[in-house]
């Protein structure tokens, strides 16, 4: 004789992401989509969550990688039909503002910094230096476009034209991004993709976030008190653990500490 035992709803399961530090490609020390893809694989399928908590801390970086996590993103909520909601604590800036946009909701501290919805390209020039120390630079190409903006020669208009129009292409889709995650949310009149920065309440306002909250009250108010969470932390690569790869850590965390020092952070 089988005996069915009535249906007992388990306990609220929230699965909580951290999204640390500058975003760039695989093999360095930073977020990328190669190395969140486990995680947040995870974090959608492990234990049927009822959410997932995105914890966003990023200054930025790479567009192609901060496109490819926000995707993966949104395909699992989309197939696991799970909502996303992201939580600002220093800073989601540039590729950091993507990864928040992934989210259905995002919450930010009253002096959280969002925003700078731009693109940037920096590098140096070194010619006039090599010139007085009597170097001469001697570049052979295929291709008359193959060493441009070479930092040791002078600056190229054709050069500058060009990385300017890749500039603005890219500018488009981050724009896109904003306005398709964002939609109606956003506030017209107000100009939010000059690359300006918003804090906390003001955030809020031009619409780049929906509240102002912390990741645990937010999460129990929408679930109840009872509700438990699972983090998904990022795991440093084995050499890195083991010491083996000090030199390449040390040259990333000094990138990491140089782009969150535009913000002051």
């Amino acid at each position: 004789m089988n005996i069915r035992l009535p249906f007992i709803k388990s306990t609220p399961l929230v699965s909580v992401v951290r999204l640390q530090g500058t975003i760039g490609g695989p093999g360095r020390a930073t977020l990328s989509d190669r190395g969140l893809a486990q995680q947040i694989e995870r974090a959608f399928s492990r234990g049927k969550p009822d959410a997932v908590a995105l914890e966003v801390n990023s200054p930025g970086g790479s567009p192609v990688q901060s496109a490819l996590i926000g995707a993966r993103i949104r395909r699992l909520s989309a197939e696991k039909k799970v909502p996303v909601y992201a939580f600002v604590e220093d800073v989601a800036a540039s590729g950091g503002y993507w990864l928040a946009s992934a989210a259905d909701e995002i919450f930010a501290d009253s002096s959280s910094l969002l925003g700078s919805i731009g693109v940037i390209s920096a590098g140096f020039g070194a010619h006039v230096f090599l010139q007085r120390q009597g170097f001469e630079r001697r570049v052979h190409t295929a291709g008359r476009s193959k060493s441009m903006l070479d930092p040791f020669r002078p600056e190229n208009e054709e050069d500058v034209e060009r990385l300017n129009r890749w500039l603005a292409q890219l500018h488009e889709n981050f724009i896109a991004q904003v306005r398709a995650r964002r939609g109606q949310k956003l506030k017209e009149e107000a100009d939010l993709f000059t690359g300006e920065v918003w804090i906390g309440e003001k955030a809020v306002e031009v619409g780049l976030a929906d509240g102002i909250g912390h990741l645990v009250p937010v999460m129990k108010s929408r679930f109840g008190d009872k509700v438990r969470f699972r983090r998904y932390d990022t795991r440093k690569p084995l050499l890195a653990r083991l010491g083996g790869a000090a030199a390449q850590e040390a040259l990333s965390g000094i990138e990491e500490r140089a782009e969150f020092a535009r913000y002051g952070l």
